[in-house]
């Protein structure tokens, strides 16, 4: 793999720790609901999809 495609990684996972970080996930934090679960809880696994998903792609595309 090469360096940008690495630090392509490091990006990600710089952008995961401030996804999950305190004070952006009680943004979330609140009564409304979506099917009937709480708003915190989709934000949190819709970013941990999203997280794995283009993780995927940058190791299967950029793989060498």
């Amino acid at each position: 793999m090469k360096k940008r495609h690495e630090q392509k990684l490091v990006i990600l996972s710089i952008a995961l720790m401030i996804a999950f970080s305190i004070p952006i996930s009680l943004l979330f934090n609140s009564e409304r609901e979506v099917f009937g679960y709480p708003l915190i809880l989709i934000y949190l696994f819709a970013v941990w999809m999203v997280s794995i998903i283009v993780s995927f792609v940058i190791v299967k595309k950029y793989d060498e």
